[in-house]
């Protein structure tokens, strides 16, 4: 069994952004090209081979034979086609979709034959391969018609018939029971094999509970009623260790996950606008988002909320991604007299109790929006509003259920800052092409407005990047990204948390790994064994 903070908030893995449900969705589902977590090189996945043009502009997949969906039904060329033509639709909106224009072009799969498939790009790509592992193949056979008629993007709730669902991974959903488990089982159709030709997966069934919260998901750890806790706080990481009672833990250094405060940058409708505007018109002058970064003190909530097990950044690419990190980017640190400097230029003023004014005489107070489920987040939230208080600056913490939060953000934009926090699948920046381009799925501070000019220069450069020839071009335009982004703060990073998981003792080849997902990457090749067996 598997503990979670929250419950997952659907089961499409078109559509889903949050971690809960990918957590589940990726234990059914299968790619073309999968990336190890324990190397980060890429591996065959439902293609046993592929080749490349010598121009870099065409891949060709070579699919294995004789694969079935969870549902006994045959896979094919058409099943791969069928996912493309989906997740290149604009009007699905898919979070996936921006990893597959390059330069705003779109790419192009056809197929050769029931078992090969070409993928043309109109230039070279440079994330090459790698964007296969994120493209969960469909089933044809059980979207087409939902597609068709405009239904794929409500295809496939939490609550979905066990035999409307289908995929290529080593397991299929059994059972939903709201608020307390999703059941899935093994998956009799599951093509891999082990070194002796036993058919994978080793487990019979793989349980997620929701805890609502993370004490809960580890006193249930503790308690031996789950045999994994994929995500730790330092807090219940520092707890385990003093008493391991032989639970296996890792503390693998900063993640590729970057915890952020961002304001609400979309243009508002006329009621949003009477509610929200006045606070959106300081949100939208970037000294006040460069006063604000500067006045929480990052080094604090490492110490206090991460027990030290995380690193403070400036940047939302993190120390745990060695190849694109950006060494030479600027130092985190609290620095209150550059915010007030930054806040008087920008027309703002203190009042004689020391509350902060803008130039209309009005007092600035707004409020964050943070998951409730997140103890971490919580108390992150309660550390910044005690730190912008030192500028004047007055902010109110509202906890909201994880699914309620981001219909805020993703759907009505009725919110005015949130705290959140974003970890990619893979260290490439083609994963976070859906955040930097505008038009992404999880372009979470501006939707709808147009783009800004640095905007469009992001725009720009992460396109660019994409189909440059060498790592040295890439990473001088990613690095460029970077650069604007810490001088913009659409996002302002704060802290990228430790991986700190734990599992069982009892929980056989548990080998956890910095890339997503932490702990369930080999689900296929757990087992449980007895206490001192082996396997």
């Amino acid at each position: 069994m598997v503990g979670q903070r929250a419950e997952p908030k659907t089961l499409n893995p078109v559509t889903a952004i949050d971690a809960p449900s990918r957590e589940v969705i990726r234990r059914m589902m299968a790619d073309l090209v999968t990336i190890d977590r324990a190397s980060q090189n890429t591996a065959p996945g439902l293609a046993r081979s592929w080749s490349i043009s010598n121009d870099g502009l065409h891949y060709r997949l070579n699919l294995r034979r004789g694969l079935r969906f969870s549902d006994g039904h045959p896979f094919d060329a058409d099943d791969v086609l069928f996912t493309f033509r989906v997740l290149l639709d604009d009007r699905i909106q898919s979070p996936q979709r921006d990893l597959l224009l390059v330069e705003g072009k779109p790419i192009r799969v056809s197929k050769s034959d029931a078992h090969t498939v070409r993928v043309d790009f109109p230039k070279p790509y440079g994330a090459a391969e790698r964007i296969f592992d994120s493209i969960a193949i469909l089933p044809r056979h059980l979207l087409e018609q939902d597609y068709e008629q405009g239904r794929l993007q409500s295809a496939w709730p939490v609550t979905v018939a066990p035999e409307k669902i289908a995929g290529l991974g080593p397991f299929r959903l059994k059972s939903y029971l709201a608020g307390q488990r999703i059941v899935l089982e093994r998956n009799p159709y599951y093509w891999r094999t082990d070194a002796k030709g036993q058919r994978l997966p080793y487990l019979d069934e793989l349980v997620f509970t929701p805890a609502g919260g993370e004490d809960v998901q580890i006193a249930r750890f503790v308690e031996g009623s789950t045999q994994v806790a994929p995500r730790l706080s330092a807090r219940n990481f520092a707890v385990l260790a003093r008493d391991p009672k032989g639970a296996q833990l890792a503390d693998l250094g900063p993640s590729l996950e970057y915890a952020f405060l961002f304001f609400n940058l979309n243009a508002l409708d006329s009621d949003k606008q009477a509610r929200l505007g006045v606070a959106q018109s300081w949100f939208l002058d970037r000294r006040f988002r460069q006063a604000v970064s500067a006045a929480i003190d990052r080094d604090a909530i490492v110490k206090v909320v991460f027990d030290g097990r995380a690193a403070a950044i400036a940047s939302h690419v993190t120390p745990g991604n060695r190849r694109w990190f950006l060494t030479t980017g600027a130092k985190p640190r609290r620095d209150l007299d550059l915010s007030r400097r930054l806040l008087a230029e920008a027309g703002f003023r203190a009042s004689a109790n020391g509350k902060l004014m803008d130039a209309q005489g009005r007092p600035v107070r707004f409020t964050l929006l943070t998951s409730s489920s997140n103890s971490e987040r919580l108390q992150m939230a309660t550390m910044i509003r005690d730190d912008l208080k030192a500028v004047g600056i007055e902010m109110d913490v509202v906890p909201f259920e994880f699914r309620a939060l981001l219909d805020r953000i993703l759907k009505t934009h009725d919110y005015e800052a949130c705290l959140m926090a974003l970890g990619g699948g893979d260290a490439d920046p083609n994963s976070e092409m859906n955040v930097w381009t505008t038009g992404g799925a999880t372009h979470f501070w501006n939707f709808n407005r147009t783009p800004f000019a640095w905007e469009t220069e992001i725009d720009s450069l992460m396109r660019r990047q994409l189909t440059a020839t060498s790592f040295a071009e890439r990473k001088r335009d990613y690095d460029r990204v970077q650069q604007i982004a810490a001088r913009e703060l659409p996002l302002i990073p704060l802290v990228s948390p430790h991986v700190l998981v734990a599992a069982k003792g009892t929980l056989g080849n548990f080998h956890p790994a910095v890339l997503d997902h932490n702990t369930l990457w080999n689900a296929d090749v757990l087992y449980l064994q007895a206490p001192g067996s082996a396997r």
